[in-house]
């Protein structure tokens, strides 16, 4: 091989090297956004199943169920050909779970339609999947974080444990409004509701405190703990009067800002 040519090809195979680990870490990086952003739409179905059950039919949460069923599927669709063997193992069973979940939903709200109300058994079974189809979620989102330590920040991943805590409370909320009980919830540890208000409640005063936030940051967790005030003593007084509507209201709007706050990290460590 001439010189000139040899010197051009080992370049090649240099910059190829360089630029490897960078597009392996943001497809990491892409990869466990969208598994979180799956994990929370299917969380979000439930609640929003339970909304549908309590509120006699309302369209209005019919078509919720819909969009987060939709965006589950966008996200799951997005995370094939993983490199790692592992993790494409989980993927599979993850896609095979997501399906039998999503037909036991069609089921309950076709039934919901016509009958105008379900049975207790096949909602637990479906809750029981859902939470199945979470824990292989977090298992698989835990494979790909191995591949790549560096693809999320310790704030990035503090604001998603919040995310997926405050998806937790809303669907707990849900369930209870809609007389099915704790024990149908998404938490699969099946903490008492004010366990996990508590336990919100002292994250987001640590994720506040963090010294390194910005004043982008700061303002949106201000945001969230404003919208987080506004339903903490309804949550912690589940029995007192029960408030379904708003409780999933603010619950959305806190994790659309969580998600926003996360964004911001991302942004601040690239910076």
């Amino acid at each position: 091989m001439p010189t000139p040519l040899r010197a051009f090809s080992l370049n090649i195979l240099l910059l190829a090297a360089l630029l490897a680990p960078g597009a392996t870490k943001a497809d990491t990086t892409g990869a466990l956004r969208g598994l979180q952003s799956f994990h929370l739409a299917t969380q979000k179905s439930l609640a929003d199943f339970y909304m549908y059950n309590s509120m006699e039919g309302d369209q209005r949460y019919a078509r919720m169920i819909d969009t987060s069923r939709q965006e589950a599927r966008e996200q799951l669709g997005k995370l094939a050909d993983l490199p790692d063997v592992g993790a494409a193992r989980l993927q599979a069973q993850l896609q095979q779970q997501w399906q039998a979940y999503d037909q036991e939903l069609t089921t309950l709200m076709t039934a919901l339609q016509k009958q105008g109300f379900t049975d207790l058994q096949p909602v637990a079974d479906m809750a029981a999947r859902n939470r199945q189809v979470l824990a292989t979620a977090q298992a698989l989102y835990e494979a790909l974080l191995r591949m790549d330590g560096n693809a999320v920040s310790e704030q990035m991943n503090s604001t998603r444990q919040l995310s997926l805590l405050m998806q937790s409370i809303a669907v707990n909320y849900a369930a209870r409004s809609a007389a099915v009980g704790a024990s149908f919830s998404a938490d699969s540890s099946e903490r008492p509701i004010e366990e996990l208000v508590a336990d919100f409640a002292a994250r987001l005063i640590a994720l506040r405190g963090q010294a390194g936030n910005s004043a982008a940051i700061n303002t949106t967790l201000d945001g969230v703990a404003t919208k987080w005030r506004y339903i903490e003593n309804s949550l912690r007084n589940y029995n007192e009067k029960s408030v379904p509507f708003v409780v999933s209201k603010y619950s959305d709007s806190i994790i659309r800002s969580l998600t926003e706050a996360g964004e911001l990290y991302a942004q601040q460590g690239n910076s």
